[in-house]
């Protein structure tokens, strides 16, 4: 980095460090409270922090790696602060070769750059905050409490093979309460989880379009599902982990699953599946939290030739059915509910909801009508929080 590029960064750096260490007790408006990280040898984006791949963290400084000899400076194809990355090249959620920023308590924004990766996911403080961010630049962001002073993150699997590549951290600072807004956690697989760019994806999952159809003010949305996902790998892979973490009263957990299940490759029974599930539920009601079952659409093709689209006999259904009046949870039969929907349009408008040649996943179109089915559900069963004029 030449002597100016590092004069006008170490400038901002304090400019920040004094907004977020000098004066810990004043409330910091969003404007005034965002530190910025471009990560690589390339040069510095205006306005953020350079750090270089070989850089150890000290208290000085306040941020750096913690294991730099596991990292590595490498291109990326983006534009700005997305033109070049560090590579982790050791990962893991427990992996102690992590960024450190040295932060004042409190609930932060994090807003997050990969550099070129086919998929990966975000982890800090030991557990997943983001899965399965595809593609080169994919942005993200999620909110997280710092209880200890400092943010641990680090770029983990999405797919063997993968490099796990940073580009950016934003940082911003939402409160001075260490305590995430209340949130409606998803757990699900590839019908109900992220594409990438958020914003324009042609494929989506209704997880993802959720947040277009509750209030903002109300919610923040964590979709924490995954393709290809089982029960058994959601409760032990460590999405569940995650929700478990932070998860409190108030708060929801939404999940869906059975498609995957029901693969015989994945060697799971129904009853098997249901009691995995029950355990999921279990663990979510001991927090405070409310647990809402959901069961997943059928096909675009499951039309009968009366032009009636029933799947009611697919992906574990009657287990999922059982398993909420048993446990006393909500149920959100978005099998039933979209079958009904998509009877009501026809199998040609039907088809236009889903991937081209593809019977079983949504395109953006899709997921926002399940999306759209999901929140007027919950909003007629009375649930807190659900009502439309919240």
């Amino acid at each position: 980095m030449n002597k100016g590029k590092w004069m006008k960064a170490l400038c901002a750096f304090f400019m920040v460090a004094v907004l977020f260490s000098v004066m810990p007790n004043l409330h910091v408006e969003a404007t005034m409270s965002e530190l910025k990280f471009d990560f690589g040898s390339g040069s510095v984006e205006s306005g953020y922090i350079g750090v270089s791949a070989s850089e150890s963290y000290s208290q000085t400084k306040g941020y750096g790696f913690n294991t730099p000899e596991n990292m590595l400076n490498v291109t990326a194809s983006g534009t700005g602060e997305a033109s070049d990355a560090v590579q982790f090249l050791t990962y893991g959620t427990k992996s102690t070769n992590t960024f450190n920023v040295d932060l004042p308590n409190g609930l932060y924004e994090i807003k997050v750059t990969l550099g070129n990766t086919a998929r990966a996911s975000v982890a800090a403080e030991g557990v997943y905050q983001i899965i399965n961010m595809t593609g080169n630049s994919a942005a993200d962001k999620f909110q997280i409490p710092i209880t200890d002073g400092q943010l641990n993150i680090l770029v983990t699997e999405g797919k063997a093979g993968t490099a796990f590549t940073l580009s950016a951290l934003k940082i911003r600072k939402l409160s001075d309460t260490p305590v995430t807004n209340r949130t409606i956690y998803i757990g699900g697989d590839s019908t109900v989880c992220n594409y990438y760019p958020l914003d324009s994806s042609v494929q989506a999952g209704w997880g993802q379009l959720f947040p277009d159809f509750i209030s903002a003010k109300t919610f923040q949305v964590r979709n924490m599902a995954s393709g290809g996902q089982i029960a058994r790998g959601f409760r032990n892979d460590g999405q569940l982990e995650a929700i478990l973490k932070y998860i409190k009263p108030g708060d929801y957990f939404i999940l869906q699953l059975g498609i995957n299940d029901t693969n015989p490759k994945n060697n799971t029974t129904e009853a098997e599946f249901k009691e995995i599930m029950r355990d999921m539920v279990g663990q979510v009601i001991a927090t405070g939290a409310t647990v809402v079952l959901s069961t997943p659409q059928g096909r675009a093709t499951d039309f009968n030739s009366e032009g009636v689209h029933t799947s009611v006999n697919r992906w574990y259904r009657h287990a999922t059915l059982a398993l909420a009046q048993e446990e006393n949870v909500p149920l959100v039969d978005l099998n039933v509910l979209s079958s009904a929907y998509f009877t009501s349009i026809g199998p040609i408008a039907t088809s236009a909801l889903y991937m081209t040649g593809d019977s079983l996943h949504p395109n953006r179109q899709g997921a926002a009508e399940l999306a759209r089915i999901v929140a007027e559900d919950l909003q007629k069963q009375g649930l807190d929080g659900f009502s439309i004029d919240e």
